[in-house]
């Protein structure tokens, strides 16, 4: 009897073994995958599948559209786009929505002429940046003065919290969709500060709204980076740094090496007294940037855990000490896969 016993329990044993190892293989393998998976979505440089794919260059192809097209003309412009209504205005251009056969399309048009510098850096930059990272240039008028885009109907990031509020919007109200939006935003810096026309620096950023304006929103939740009329270079081989505008900057948004070094000794600002500086500007605004994508959502406590020494760095006094972008960068996807991982790991105990 007491070797039936026996026999019994090592055959419940030797079955249990290879069940257990069964189960333990099965969830490595889904961990891994998931790793694998974010980290196709996550390269740097990329964030989400690009309409651009299989065009060449000086094309354009909208989601809804079969084909590519040459980017519109003067001719094109004024024959086929009809402006619908006002959508935004600023110091350099009005932006109208506009319709180009069936296609909605954002239509740029030039407010003054004393804005005209920017308006032309502008579309140069769209014209030599086109990615997954940057809105998708339609077209463009010089002798008018018309830049056409890809419309985006959730507008700016300025609109995020409204649009998820929404009631047919709510699911993606997590901390999942917010960070992959925060991994957008560095994505988006750390091309920039790499472009194929050099290391630019994002100077429309004085406060955290002007910030969030210079980006839209995409239907799939993802970003693009629209506005990009104040993009100066960076090159330290050339001695090239960068001064964001000619007036004083002030507040806590803007970092330490923008601020008028000499204001509490009472000497007042001097534009040709005031020290330049690099693209290390963008990343000390990124952890404000990260906190308002990140709003108040079940599990954003953590984040903000996982990424309090990166953005640490961040805020570091000295330019020199903060970490660059694709640092930055690592971080964020590596603090997503391993939370996900985590969350699925949970999932699968109950």
């Amino acid at each position: 009897m007491q070797g039936t016993v026996g026999q019994r329990s090592r055959t419940t044993v030797a079955y249990i073994i290879p069940v257990v190892g069964i189960c333990a293989a099965a969830f490595l393998l889904t961990n891994i995958f998931i790793y694998l998976y974010l980290d196709s979505v996550y390269q740097p440089g990329l964030q989400q599948v690009s309409p651009l794919v299989g065009c060449v260059p000086q094309h354009f192809k909208m989601p809804t559209m079969k084909n590519c097209t040459a980017w519109l003309q003067c001719s094109q412009i004024n024959a086929e786009v009809h402006e619908l209504k006002l959508i935004g205005q600023g110091a350099v251009k009005k932006v109208y929505l506009a319709e180009w056969r069936g296609q909605k399309v954002a239509l740029s048009r030039l407010s003054s002429l004393n804005y005209l510098e920017d308006f032309l850096h502008g579309l140069s930059m769209l014209q030599a940046l086109q990615s997954p990272q940057v809105v998708q240039l339609v077209g463009f008028c010089l002798e008018e003065h018309i830049i056409l885009t890809e419309h985006h109907p959730f507008g700016s990031l300025l609109n995020l919290d409204g649009i998820l509020e929404k009631e047919q919007h709510k699911q993606h109200n997590n901390w999942e969709m917010r960070l992959r939006l925060a991994i957008d935003y560095v994505t988006i810096l750390h091309y920039l500060h790499n472009s194929p026309v050099g290391r630019r620096v994002m100077c429309d950023s004085n406060s955290l709204e002007k910030t969030l304006s210079q980006f839209l929103l995409t239907n799939d939740f993802h970003l693009v980076v629209n506005d990009l009329d104040a993009l100066p270079e960076v090159d330290m081989s050339r001695n090239l740094l960068v001064k964001c505008g000619h007036r004083e900057l002030i507040g806590d948004f803007v970092a330490p090496e923008q601020l008028w070094p000499f204001r509490n000794n009472g000497k007042p600002f001097s534009d040709n007294l005031m020290p330049e500086y690099d693209e290390k500007t963008d990343i000390w605004k990124i952890p404000d940037v990260t906190w308002f994508l990140m709003g108040k959502v079940p599990g954003g406590d953590l984040v903000h855990f996982h990424l309090f020494q990166i953005h640490e760095k961040c805020k570091k006094k000295d330019p020199n000490d903060r970490p660059s972008a694709f640092d930055v960068l690592k971080v964020y996807k590596s603090v997503y896969s391993s939370m996900v991982r985590d969350s699925a790991g949970f999932r699968d105990m109950l």
